[in-house]
């Protein structure tokens, strides 16, 4: 290596600002310039070209900007009325007050966060969600903190070779140039953490990002502090390395995110794993419980789980993260043993069969069997993940597997364009920015002129156009193309004809290529010289996945087709600001994954909150928004299997020859009255039912609240309750085996509808009191194998007891005719909302005793 000068010493410089322009840094450091776009153009307006240049980076802006451009903006009314108005703007959102004074505070882990495009802390959809719920956290009001990590390299830029195969770059982030603030103690000095790895402690340097009102903490590792390369590198880069590097980003994470919440003196009331990365914060939680307030582990599994919450975002196993026997122990032995915690027990909290000792530690597994309150992030996926984790409830049927779910909702404010924000401003109701959860604000898009929203679309189309050509040209620049290659670059896409957009992770499953698969008859929809069609498309795959980046070079191969040339374009280095200028500019929003395999999605979202159609799977989000949101489903409900491809194919070539394309192209005075209606259909819906506000308050309302209420009742008396809660628990168990249903009976064997018939079930508790069971009866049709279907569960009350046996009972009302059944069963009553149920939790049925 070449001889390198290194600093002596280091210094910060900042800007030098003009007094009356002094609190721009302030304003840059407080990303809610992100989503505001008064706020925003303080930046733009000083200098648009570095703002461009800068990345959109507020921090090096200011550093780039010369001072006289500044003392010019500081002596120009118009530029300091706008800077006061943001000034204003954001005291006014700061000072802000949440309505009650609820104590609630919640603690939100996750390994990414996409907040802006020059801060790549993130991979994709998951770390854009985590920004997102953060930002609708903050408008919210919703007293939440977030824990990640600050990785030195950046997820990888992308680019293409001349065969368009991918490569990846890894950009290195300069911490002091980012919209993000060192923590200080008050004597000044830098706040560390420290965590064990094995028998090594690790530093951690502590960093903060305000978003809005909602602050972000992040972890580095990169620090003199750690003496050996490899700690120092476990935040170098998200998702990179072994199983080694992994492990040890996820103790960061989850152990070293706790420390930092008390380093701050923070006391969060709820706990939000935002997939199974953080897991290892709930192990945390066990030591600390079973240190501070002297309990068993079991009593602090027990008080822990009570207000834990975990998302998965996982529609299949392959998506979990598992640690082998060896690798856990050689990171978690020390650590087991000075908190008291047994190494098996340890293991078994991530095993599904906790008697396994060859089944890996999963991160997924431990999260579930530590939270109480555990969702999925649409309809769909909730069937999905009940259909995965079944084995954890052997006993209970899938549909009531303790998983509920959440559908994803993307951050309103950030992703509307421009153009639609100043209709709405115009049409819309004033505070239709802070109201935008209620569905009545949309109803008021009725009352924009079809032929200012087209215009409004068109000019978003024509930016994002002008967009893709610039990046186009530049990607060709740099891999050196030739000048009639350039100029062909400088002319691809027509701002006129009917655009497809189609942008997300290169995994195989989204079938990026699908609407490829018959290239002629493709061909024909792409050229028709009066109505012309265009695919614009972009992506990343994963660097190891090669099958992922096959399928970006078959997509580039297809767009150098001399029919396809400038109507079938790539944009290589996928972001958010790519993402943006794709979905606010495009038509029509395209997604293919295989039914099933996408948890939910978000990027048609977006495009239909800007205008655009969805052409999707019935899928993730779009499952349950097909019918009312203005656009089209590619093929039916039916799981997914190969032979299916063909077929939804040509349900892709046939909407857009028999109804698309036609819509588009039919005008009146120049505006397509049928298709406006369509939009106007789907911003009405989309805005109103897939925004991140609604998301938030569903998650306030039936997750964050529940387990807040849960934790303060749990933790009174120094925890008194939960400790006679695993004593009873203990007590039930050694008398569980004892337990057995005597006889079960319905009142008639033909009852008339609507005349109450009495079930009965006589239970020999063997001991226990009444109270300490939950008999249910479930009553519903019998199917043609002889299965209950649209089934009801019922709880049945003590009637009458005799020594140990008790009567349990209560009158059901059939209403529904024909054959019905039901069955019966008892389980320990050890959980108030079904949906908390732990796993592997104690059941028995009426079939499994003998004489029944």
């Amino acid at each position: 290596m070449s001889f390198q000068i290194r600093p002596l010493k280091e210094f910060l410089v900042k800007p030098a600002l003009p007094p009356a322009l002094s609190r721009l840094p302030e304003l840059g450091l407080n990303l809610m310039w992100s989503w505001h776009h008064a706020q925003r153009a303080v930046f733009r307006r000083l200098d648009p070209a570095i703002w461009k240049a800068s990345n959109h980076n507020p921090v090096v802006m200011l550093g780039r900007v010369p001072q006289e451009a500044l003392e010019r903006a500081a002596r120009d009314p118009r530029y300091l009325a706008l800077y006061r108005r943001a000034c204003e703007t954001l005291d006014a959102y700061m000072a802000a007050q949440a309505a009650t004074s609820s104590d609630m505070l919640v603690a939100y882990f996750s390994m990414e966060y996409g907040l802006l495009d020059c801060m790549p802390i993130y991979s994709g959809g998951l770390g854009v969600l985590s920004g997102d719920h953060l930002k609708a956290s903050s408008d919210a009001l919703l007293p939440l903190v977030g824990l990640g990590l600050l990785y030195q390299r950046g997820y990888f830029r992308q680019s293409l070779d001349p065969d368009g195969w991918q490569q990846e770059r890894t950009p290195v982030n300069d911490f002091y140039s980012l919209p993000i603030t060192p923590m200080t103690r008050a004597d000044g000095s830098e706040m560390i953490v420290d965590v064990l790895a094995g028998d090594t402690s690790v530093f951690l340097k502590v960093w903060r990002i305000d978003v809005g009102r909602v602050r972000l903490y992040l972890m580095d590792s990169n620090i003199p502090h750690n003496a050996d390369p490899f700690h120092r590198d476990i935040t170098g880069q998200l998702y990179a390395g072994d199983n080694h590097k992994r492990i040890c980003q996820e103790i960061v994470l989850g152990i070293g995110g706790l420390r930092v919440l008390k380093e701050l003196g923070l006391h969060p009331t709820v706990y939000h794993m935002n997939e199974g990365h953080s897991a290892f914060q709930a192990v945390e939680r066990i030591r600390l419980l079973m240190a501070e307030q002297h309990l068993s582990m079991e009593e602090a599994l027990e008080a822990s789980r009570t207000n834990n919450v975990f998302t998965t975002h996982t529609p299949v196993p392959a998506g979990i993260d598992l640690f082998d026997t060896g690798l856990m122990r050689q990171y978690f032995e020390t650590y087991c043993k000075t908190a008291g915690i047994g190494f098996d027990e340890l293991m078994a909290l991530g095993r599904r069969n906790p008697q396994d000792q060859q089944e890996p530690f999963s991160m997924a597994i431990a999260a579930i069997k530590a939270s109480a309150f555990r969702n999925a992030v649409s309809r769909l996926h909730r069937t999905v993940s009940q259909h995965m984790w079944e084995g954890l409830w052997p006993k209970l049927p899938v549909w009531e597997i303790p998983i509920t779910s959440i559908t994803n909702g993307v951050h309103l404010p950030s992703w509307i364009n421009g153009d639609f924000a100043s209709l709405y401003d115009q049409y819309l109701q004033p505070d239709w920015r802070e109201g935008h959860v209620e569905p009545k604000v949309w109803e008021q898009i009725a009352d924009i002129p079809d032929s200012e929203l087209w215009e409004a679309h068109r000019r978003r189309k024509r930016r994002m156009v002008a967009f893709v050509r610039e990046s186009v040209v530049a990607s060709g620049v740099a891999r050196n193309a030739s000048t009639p290659e350039l100029k062909r670059l400088q002319e691809v896409l027509d701002p006129e004809a009917l655009t497809i957009g189609f942008a997300r992770r290169f995994a195989t499953y989204k079938r990026a290529t699908l609407i490829f698969r018959d290239l002629p008859r493709l061909k024909r929809i792409l050229c028709n010289p009066t109505r012309p069609v265009q695919l614009v498309i972009a992506g990343k795959a994963h660097p190891q996945d090669v099958p992922g980046k096959a399928l970006i070079r078959e997509i580039v191969q297809f767009s150098r087709d001399p029919e396809l040339t400038g109507r079938v374009v790539f944009v290589e280095d996928y972001g958010i600001q790519v993402a943006r200028e794709l979905t606010g500019g495009v038509d029509i929003w395209l997604n293919t994954p295989r039914r099933g395999e996408e948890a939910s999605g978000t990027s048609g979202m977006k495009a239909g909150m800007n205008g655009a159609l969805n052409m999707s799977m019935l899928d993730g989000w779009f499952d349950e928004a097909d019918n009312a949101a203005g656009g089209w489903a590619i093929g039916d409900r039916e799981p997914y299997s190969p032979d299916r491809d063909d077929a939804h194919a040509a349900g892709i070539y046939s909407a857009l020859e028999n109804e698309i394309v036609p819509l588009y192209y039919e005008r009146d005075q120049g505006v397509p009255d049928e298709w406006m209606r369509r939009v106007k259909e789907s911003l009405r819906y989309l805005s109103a039912n897939f925004n991140a506000q609604r998301m938030v308050e569903e998650y306030r309302t039936e997750l964050y609240d529940p387990a807040h209420r849960a934790f303060r009742i749990i933790s009174e008396g120094r925890f008194q309750t939960v400790r006679e809660r695993v004593r009873w628990s203990h007590a039930v168990v050694e008398t569980w085996p004892k337990v057995r249903f005597t006889n079960c009976s319905i009142g008639a064997e033909t009852v008339s509808t609507g005349l109450p018939v009495a079930l009965r079930a006589e239970v020999d508790l063997a001991g226990l009191k009444p109270d300490d069971v939950r008999v249910e009866a479930l009553v519903g049709r019998v199917g043609p194998e002889g299965e209950l279907e649209e089934v009801q569960v019922l709880v049945l009350e003590p009637r009458e007891q005799n020594g140990s046996s008790v009567l349990f009972g209560r009158d059901i009302v059939p209403y529904a005719t024909g054959r019905l059944g039901f069955s019966v069963r008892i389980a320990p009553n050890h959980f108030d909302d079904p949906i908390n149920r732990p796993c592997n939790a104690l059941l028995k049925w009426a079939s499994e005793s003998s004489g029944n």
